[in-house]
């Protein structure tokens, strides 16, 4: 009960703040901040629709996972460019550059591209909502993959990158607080790429092990668990979520510094989609994995507290 008191805590407070933002931030916008917008809008309808139409076409509803992490380098580089290469813009879409190509590698070598583009390896997460109750109507399933998975997420991947556009505007020197986003933005990339390897040695190892004919329970320590506690998972439930919204919320302050603009929206509800995503990751390996409700009692969500112990 605890738990799910806090996650609503969580949520009122970030979405008081997306509120606020929007009360007290700037909305207007210079000509070149136009023709950017513009430009970056029509990309983000292309895509949602492609993620829609291929999605009902194919049966594969990973379109849009697929391109999570290339859209965003596309619209910091059109931001940058538009801006005439500002040195800053031109920081930020090398950041954003080098978290799309190592979120892509790590989604490729999982079996999600396929030279046939509209092919490759759905999310298992979205064959499990499918079959929930809720859509047991074809036809609640076609909305929902509509204005949530090919539009809402379209929205939101442009939503996170519009601190940079709106930094578009500003003149001033960078400060020490866009300093320190910076900073920060280069570190939670480094944990995430180093959970992410942490977790594909493992899974690859259980799976190798799983191959050679043993069974789960039988083992060896960690791989009988079923789930990953080395590295930072065995301290984090979630270490590469952390660095996910960590990195985006870094890059506002980078962008905007201690400015309250309305374009923080984009990292506040990529934080609520990430309390959503790892709620329902959660639950479905509690199903799997016997152990995996102690490693929920025993190590946080992200704050590396306490170490997992068997």
């Amino acid at each position: 009960m605890t738990k799910y008191f806090g996650t609503v805590i969580t949520a009122m407070i970030i979405i008081a703040a997306i509120v606020m933002a929007f009360l007290t931030g700037d909305m207007s916008m210079t000509p070149v901040q136009n023709e950017a917008l513009r430009t970056l809008v029509i990309i983000c309808s292309c895509s949602a629709l492609y993620c829609f139409v291929v999605g009902q076409l194919t049966g594969n509803y990973s379109q849009m996972d697929k391109l999570w992490s290339i859209l965003p380098i596309a619209y910091a580089w059109v931001i940058a460019s538009k801006s005439g290469m500002k040195s800053s813009l031109v920081i930020y879409a090398l950041v954003v550059t080098a978290w799309g190509i190592r979120l892509t590698i790590n989604f490729a070598r999982k079996g999600a591209y396929s030279i046939r583009f509209w092919e490759g390896r759905e999310d298992y997460r979205w064959s499990i909502v499918h079959a929930s109750p809720l859509f047991r109507s074809n036809f609640a399933w076609v909305l929902f993959n509509l204005f949530f998975i090919s539009i809402y997420q379209n929205a939101l991947v442009l939503a996170i990158c519009l601190p940079a556009w709106a930094a578009m505007s500003s003149e001033a020197a960078a400060s020490a607080v866009q300093i320190a986003g910076l900073i920060a933005a280069v570190l939670f990339l480094t944990l995430e790429t180093v959970a992410d390897e942490y977790q594909w040695n493992y899974h690859q190892r259980k799976a190798q092990l799983l191959g050679e004919g043993g069974k789960l329970e039988e083992l060896p320590y960690p791989y009988c668990l079923g789930f990953n506690v080395s590295g930072p998972w065995g301290r984090m439930r979630h270490p590469n979520y952390l660095g996910e919204q960590g990195i985006w919320l870094s890059l506002y302050f980078f962008a905007m510094g201690t400015k309250l603009h309305w374009t923080i929206t984009g990292p506040l509800l990529l934080i609520l989609l990430f309390m959503g995503s790892s709620s329902l990751g959660e639950a479905i390996s509690s199903k799997k994995y016997p152990r995996y409700a102690d490693y929920i009692c025993q190590v946080r969500k992200y704050v590396p507290i306490r170490k997992f112990k068997a």
